[in-house]
């Protein structure tokens, strides 16, 4: 079954894995590790295990029945490329979204070595987009990774932005998403760390989404930086027919 999503720049989340580790500063906070946690004790089955790794096979398949096209954010509950996912588990991934070219699958991760190891082994079709999450400078290693990869579609996350990135190069990056952290014990964001990547974005010509400021209180923080919301997309491939 399809599931909506209320993060912003995508329309559903799909998670044939679940559960991941820490392996940055960016982690400290995560969403994901909370929300398995309260889906444990809620009795959800998919989450008996809490945040361990676990590889969901029943629901592999899922997107392949889904008619009307969608944007896709793979794995928003753990990272396909995490060192206890199978590498044919994650091939057999591939191979669903490869069978499914009317949807743009997300996939979003910390581990771009490891895409990278596996890369002449996948089958990077147009419609799966790859893209690493680098929250200050230390992690901009990630990037060199992400574009020796065959994704045809490449972008980043900068989220949660923990510090400036001024050494920030774009090229060979089709999109780049910002945004403070949010939740208990969120780290604040400087203004004029996010205006800087915007500023970097609009002279490269790369699209830019601005997520949020952040904070305890989210919703009241808004997204709105220097007086608009920025919600560009990069372009997605036409379909068959002409529809997009």
């Amino acid at each position: 079954m399809a599931l909506g999503s209320r993060i912003e720049w995508t329309e559903t989340t799909w998670n044939p894995v679940t559960g991941c580790s820490k392996v940055s500063e960016g982690c400290k906070h995560c969403y994901a590790e909370r929300m398995s946690a309260r889906l444990r004790a809620m009795g959800v089955e998919k989450y008996k295990l809490g945040f361990e790794v676990v590889q969901h096979e029943p629901v592999l398949e899922a997107p392949i029945r889904w008619r009307k096209p969608r944007l896709v954010f793979v794995n928003s509950m753990s990272d396909l490329f995490h060192d206890l996912v199978d590498s044919g588990f994650i091939q057999a991934v591939f191979e669903v979204m490869n069978r499914c070219p009317q949807h743009s699958f997300q996939v979003l991760t910390k581990r771009p070595d490891r895409a990278l190891d596996l890369d002449c082994d996948l089958n990077w079709t147009p419609n799966i987009w790859l893209g690493v999450s680098i929250e200050s400078e230390r992690w901009l290693p990630r990037l060199e990774a992400l574009r020796l990869t065959s994704a045809k579609t490449r972008f980043l996350s900068l989220e949660p932005l923990l510090g400036p990135l001024p050494r920030l190069d774009l090229s060979g990056v089709d999109w780049v998403i910002t945004g403070g952290e949010s939740g208990p014990g969120a780290r604040p964001v400087d203004r004029d760390w996010v205006r800087e990547i915007r500023d970097n974005c609009v002279r490269c010509d790369v699209p830019f989404f601005f997520k949020q400021w952040g904070g305890t209180n989210k919703k009241r923080a808004g997204r709105v930086l220097d007086g608009r919301t920025w919600d560009e997309m990069p372009s997605r491939k036409p379909l068959p027919g002409g529809q997009e």
